[in-house]
């Protein structure tokens, strides 16, 4: 009986995970479309309020909505004159005191991620975490500037230190490039094989490769 239960539920749990985080992140997805709403709202006249709230009741129509004016919205910001309203919209969000510190600072780190050009969680590593002779996989995040990289003699690199099976916290670490060991694998077969716990091995290559021993010369 025992090991019916497990085969079952080596079928049903993957889905189930799966499910559950669609629905989560479609619970976002309706309560920013909710917070759009009753934005209109507080707009439009009190006769339009019944029909505005009957279209929170409609099945899947945030995401349509939603997903519709973000690519509309990279539509229009692809071309020059997107460009320009970008910038003008970027100036006045830059002169509101506090909201200023907030925006930027967001825009600054989604830029760095979401850019094609950036090198941002482009590429995983292998580093010694927490101790030396204890290795764990980060991934790159850019490299140290301005006054931080002026206290080191040598080249480091920004990494982001991911948790098991939680890789959305983490630790920020800037080691020297010497260090660190690239890998081969993608970040995506990366994250995998940290959510899994090291159980979804990500290629054969992967698992033959061995980590240096005592015998081996200190990285430094």
């Amino acid at each position: 009986m025992k090991k019916y239960i497990i085969a079952g539920l080596l079928v049903w749990l993957p889905l189930a995970i799966t499910l559950w985080v669609l629905h989560q992140v479609l619970g976002v997805v309706n309560g920013v479309f909710r917070s759009l709403i009753n934005g209109l709202q507080l707009l439009l006249p009190n006769s339009l309020h019944d029909s505005l709230s009957g279209l929170t009741d409609v099945p899947g129509l945030g995401v349509l909505i939603l997903a519709t004016g973000l690519f509309l919205t990279g539509m229009f910001v692809a071309n020059m004159f997107g460009q320009w309203w970008l910038k003008q919209w970027d100036k006045l969000m830059s002169s509101i005191p506090i909201v200023k510190s907030i925006y930027s600072s967001v825009k600054q780190v989604s830029d760095t991620l979401f850019s094609s050009s950036g090198n941002a969680f482009r590429e995983a590593v292998l580093v010694q975490y927490p101790r030396q002779g204890a290795w764990t996989i980060a991934f790159v995040t850019g490299a140290p500037s301005g006054e931080v990289a002026e206290q080191f003699e040598q080249e480091h690199v920004s990494l982001y230190v991911p948790t098991t099976p939680n890789p959305t916290s983490g630790f920020f670490l800037m080691v020297p490039r010497a260090d660190i060991r690239p890998l081969s694998m993608s970040v995506d077969e990366a994250l995998k094989y940290i959510i899994s716990m090291g159980v979804v091995v990500p290629s054969p290559a992967l698992a033959e490769r061995a980590l240096p021993n005592a015998d081996s010369p200190n990285r430094n």
